[in-house]
């Protein structure tokens, strides 16, 4: 099968598309002919070799972290999927920008959303749907998300509305358009935040999610008083220094299809910002680590 490979750690140059073999499914999971993928933060550090110390990476190496596709294989114990079903989902850690991918955690496409709309959506959906359970019961209470208008940071708002949720979400002004359209209050980023939070909620905020790489951490600890009710999905070391609740994407079908009962509602539609094929693989990873947005990769 033709697969986006690197042989080496470096820049976007060093990404090429070969034939390598294919995969199958195991137990518990099922195997799909990829249309899609999308392009995910650590895509893009695998591939620089930052984080070799912390998840070591065997070269050559697939990138790619979840994708959108029909299944083609199913593997023992999978009672609930079909050969020739469309869906969405998580491989492993860095495999599914190929032909073929395995897929361990994996939801039906909702008809309403496109192949790149589903493409986008695995990894941010498992991240916001874990984000959001960690915070407990949100109904009648104010959220502050930083980020609100990035992959991650729209799930997290369109799951929190639907639990009752008030969202007060931060996003750059040309980015206040798509957090409105999903129902939430908007306001920009960095100095001030506070203020400009008060005086959208004047009665408090009750929990604070950090969706974005921004330096606002310490302000939506602050704002938010109290440092169990501020969850981080961007893993940083200043996370742990301020002892917030840090949450990792793990492969459960049951964050996805969160977002994807959402998405059968109407009520979330995965953000794409640009669609490349897979044979300009190297620029999918320029634009994406280049602050483009949402990047999908067409494979088939």
């Amino acid at each position: 099968m033709q697969a986006a490979l690197y042989h080496n750690f470096g820049d976007p140059d060093v990404l090429v598309v070969e034939e390598v073999t294919e995969p199958h499914a195991s137990a518990n999971s099922v195997r799909i002919a990829v249309k899609a993928v999308s392009v995910n933060t650590i895509d893009y550090l695998f591939r620089a070799g930052t984080l070799q110390d912390v998840l070591p990476l065997t070269l050559p190496a697939i990138p790619g972290r979840d994708a959108v596709g029909i299944i083609d294989e199913v593997g023992e114990g999978v009672t609930d999927s079909k050969v020739g079903d469309l869906v969405f989902g998580l491989g492993g850690v860095s495999d599914t920008t190929a032909e073929f991918a395995v897929l361990t955690a994996w939801s039906a496409v909702p008809p309403q959303w496109s192949i790149e709309q589903a493409a986008a959506a695995g990894l941010a959906s498992a991240t916001a749907a874990g984000a959001i359970n960690a915070l407990g019961d949100l109904n009648g209470r104010t959220l502050l998300i930083e980020g609100a208008s990035g992959a991650v940071g729209s799930a997290a708002t369109a799951l929190a509305i639907a639990a009752g949720a008030t969202v007060i979400g931060t996003a750059r002004p040309a980015n206040h358009h798509h957090v409105t359209a999903l129902g939430a209050a908007v306001t920009t980023y960095g100095p001030g935040l506070a203020e400009r939070v008060a005086a959208l909620a004047p009665e408090g905020v009750f929990a604070a999610l950090h969706a974005a790489p921004s330096p606002a951490l310490v302000d939506l600890v602050s704002i938010v008083g109290d440092k169990s009710r501020v969850v981080s999905v961007v893993g940083t070391g200043e996370a742990v220094q301020h002892g917030v609740v840090i949450v990792n994407a793990v492969n459960d079908s049951t964050l996805l299809e969160q977002t994807a009962g959402l998405g059968r509602r109407g009520l979330y539609t995965p953000r794409v910002d640009r669609v490349v094929p897979l044979r300009s693989i190297r620029e999918a990873h320029e634009l994406a680590s280049g602050g483009a947005g949402k990047v999908v990769v067409i494979v088939s």
